[in-house]
């Protein structure tokens, strides 16, 4: 598998990746600038992303509601009309669950299957792997048909589930492969595994989240990830396909996948400051903010760093802060120009 050949042989790590790496982290910062600034005021998007979720990754399987049962499908507990709506709340309950108690949830292949059990319901393979050799068929709009991909065998696939388990294990202890890199991998070999007959889609969306949170990046907890994933399912089904081919022999190429999945985190993220600075605290707040962050400083420090460390303010508002405090005689300039620094007196 993928994730087994790169830990005993990881390549340079392309360009591109590094730099999806880099926004990546300087993004995640700022979440944990707004989480802690505007936690109330954050919820209504937690709630948001929680109903886009659940119908963007049921919609890309094909399962549609209609508009008015999404509230009383999802955040309600009215009497259900099919089996659509079942495995709809089947997903709303598994993402539940993530957002709840993920400390708690290990990458397992017991939780594999209880996230599928959850997701399609009362179906009689729901949390088992397939009994039949089943490929990947791709239908165009004229009704011709493709094999995209092999998968693995019903035979194989135990072994190989168990394989991936034990190689995700020694993964996260790895300080070569960042923990993105292999969330992207495990997610790669999974889908080329595809271990459930149906709903395989669905289950490897959820543990995208559950293995994000794992080490962190918890965006998915304030932007849909599955929306961002159906916004972009084109280029999804693409890489998807490019990073498969010679997966059986072990000669294929990961990257285009991993940048694929590097790139729906970071629109997540760029997503949320947007969203987050248009509901940022009122502008009292904002200066108690600026001089708090001033206060941690130690040693010089410039308007860059105390921009960096407040997402949501504007530079105007930082400068004035900086001169009612020179004023004050608290802190004091030691230069001129855009690369003046600053010092507490």
């Amino acid at each position: 598998m993928t994730i087994e050949r790169l830990l005993n042989n990881l390549d340079q790590i392309p360009s591109a990746t590094m730099w999806l790496l880099s926004d990546i982290s300087e993004y995640r910062g700022m979440q944990k600038m707004f989480t802690r600034q505007i936690p109330q005021k954050l919820k209504s998007l937690k709630e948001f992303a929680i109903i886009e979720s659940v119908v963007s990754s049921n919609r890309m399987e094909g399962l549609i509601i209609d508009h008015k049962r999404i509230k009383p499908v999802i955040l309600g507990e009215s009497a259900l009309k099919d089996r659509d709506e079942e495995e709809i709340r089947g997903y709303r309950k598994a993402l539940s669950w993530i957002h709840k108690d993920s400390e708690n949830l290990s990458v397992s292949e017991g939780t594999l299957k209880d996230f599928h059990k959850t997701c399609r319901g009362e179906i009689w393979d729901s949390g088992k792997y397939k009994e039949r050799d089943g490929d990947i068929i791709e239908t165009y709009p004229d009704g011709k048909s493709r094999v995209r991909f092999i998968t693995a065998s019903a035979a194989k696939t135990p072994e190989l589930m168990s394989n991936l388990i034990t190689a995700w294990d020694l993964l996260k202890t790895d300080r070569n492969i960042h923990p993105l890199i292999g969330i992207s991998l495990f997610n790669l070999d999974f889908l080329c595994i595809h271990p459930f007959r149906d709903g395989n889609g669905r289950v490897s969306r959820l543990f995208l989240l559950l293995q994000a949170y794992h080490f962190g990046y918890e965006v998915g907890r304030y932007i849909s990830l599955e929306r961002v994933i159906e916004e972009n399912k084109e280029r999804y089904y693409e890489t998807l396909e490019l990073s498969s081919i010679g997966w059986h022999e072990g000669t294929n190429n990961p990257w285009p996948f991993i940048n694929y999945m590097l790139f729906i985190i970071k629109s997540a993220y760029k997503e949320f400051e947007n969203r987050a600075s248009h509901m940022g605290p009122e502008r009292g707040e904002k200066t108690k903010i600026i001089k708090d962050t001033i206060e941690k400083f130690y040693g010089n420090f410039t308007v860059n760093e105390i921009r960096i460390n407040c997402p949501g303010v504007s530079i105007d508002l930082i400068r004035k802060v900086l001169k009612d405090m020179s004023k004050d005689r608290i802190i004091t300039s030691t230069g001129r120009g855009r690369g003046a620094s600053w010092r507490k007196v």
